[in-house]
């Protein structure tokens, strides 16, 4: 062997301790993280760590408090997680490693959060003491904090819910207490965003939605009927009341579980919402924000979601329907599929590319995995009280 040989061999090796060295510790070979997510234990305050190219779970990452209502969203380069929890914690979760890197306590009480359009601030929104809370991405520092306290309450704090990501690092978010929505703008100065306040709006907004194209902010209200409605392409013509006949409902049936308004279906230019005390999904035109039908199902909808390519939505329901999932198909609006996972269908989420549906069913403590053509079961994981399911398709849409 030549001298040559000599240095192209200790070339071969160094290039090879150096990638060895620069795989994720733990995990294996180098690898991306377009296939991987994480699904809330609740109970366990834990998160299953999961693959969805080989339909299994990596492990189980412990350690994170009360996750009872918890969410998350993702870097934008996919990598981490950030998680928040009921307990105010916010977490970042590397999910190549399924390690935490960092967890801070920074509230008494959290409802969720969003990250920015650029992915470099996370904006946490709180019951307890109220307000949003704006902290870096890359270390959790404090960037911002926004007290929630308005006129309408007395100079109180309010509990704030609905918050979501737009266009232009931007976060918008609805006021509990005081029936307002505010617009907090980080684009010049993130440490003081510039805020602009909506007030009279509604009674009690409870949760809130931005659609996938960032233009619209909508916020369901408890405390009435109807929704309110903020065109965040032209947010100076303020907030405006819509379908004045959606809320509670005409039967004065029992909510058990209020609907989850970011998974509103939309297919085109039509929304498909859940019913408030109905047994019924509305279908409403964006256009002119006026429903134009309904869909009878079998029972209170929490989640209206669909799938990837929007031809077709998948309708989880309250109790005492929790143990069924409906399928419809939009071009007819008919129920093409039921299926009964079992009790307590919390959550659903859908492979990127729409393949697959990935069901949280809490009560039987798995995971259920089904092919969205054939309907057919092809996977489950075993998990503890499964709820929110998150995978890292999400860092890459708006409003999730």
């Amino acid at each position: 062997m030549g001298p040559g040989s000599k240095f192209l061999s200790a070339a071969c090796l160094l290039f090879a301790l150096a990638a060895h060295a620069a795989e994720p510790s733990g995990f294996g070979p180098l690898r991306g993280t377009g296939d991987l997510g994480i699904a809330v234990e609740r109970a366990s305050g834990s998160l299953q760590w999961l693959d969805t190219s080989k339909k299994t779970s990596l492990g189980r990452i412990e350690g994170l408090g009360d996750l009872s209502h918890a969410s998350a969203v993702f870097s934008r380069d996919a990598r981490y997680a950030f998680v928040f929890g009921r307990d105010g914690g916010l977490s970042k979760i590397d999910v190549l490693t399924g390690k935490i890197v960092k967890r801070v306590i920074q509230s008494g009480n959290a409802i969720g959060g969003a990250i920015s359009q650029d992915g470099r601030f996370i904006a946490a929104a709180n019951y307890t003491p109220g307000g949003v809370k704006i902290f870096s991405t890359e270390t959790l520092e404090l960037v911002a904090d926004i007290p929630a306290v308005s006129q309408t309450t007395g100079g109180k704090p309010s509990k704030v819910v609905g918050i979501e990501d737009a266009p232009g690092n931007r976060f918008v978010f609805s006021l509990f207490d005081a029936g307002e929505i505010w617009l907090a703008d980080l684009s010049e100065n993130p440490a003081q965003p510039r805020i602009t306040r909506y007030a009279n709006i509604g009674r009690e907004p409870y949760d809130a939605l931005v659609t996938q194209d960032g233009r619209w902010y909508v916020a369901g209200l408890f405390g009435e009927n109807g929704l309110a409605v903020l065109d965040l392409w032209n947010p100076e013509a303020g907030v405006k009341r819509v379908l004045g006949d959606y809320g509670r409902g005409e039967e004065k049936l029992p909510v058990y579980k209020m609907p989850h308004l970011e998974t509103w279906a939309v297919a085109g230019n039509l929304a498909f919402i859940p019913g408030v005390g109905r047994h019924e999904v509305v279908v409403v035109d964006i256009s002119s924000w006026q429903q134009v039908g309904t869909i009878a199902v079998a029972g209170q909808p929490v989640f209206v979601m669909a799938e990837p390519t929007g031809r077709r939505l998948w309708v989880n329901f309250a109790f005492p329907h929790y143990d069924t999932v409906q399928v419809i198909d939009v071009p007819s609006r008919q129920i093409v599929q039921t299926l009964k996972p079992g009790k307590a269908v919390l959550h659903m989420e859908f492979t990127p590319r729409g393949e697959q549906v990935w069901v949280s069913v809490r009560d039987a403590h798995r995971i259920d995995i089904y092919d969205t053509q054939s309907f057919a079961k092809v996977g489950e994981i075993a998990a503890q009280e499964p709820s929110g399911i998150f995978f890292t398709a999400r860092a890459h849409r708006l409003g999730l």
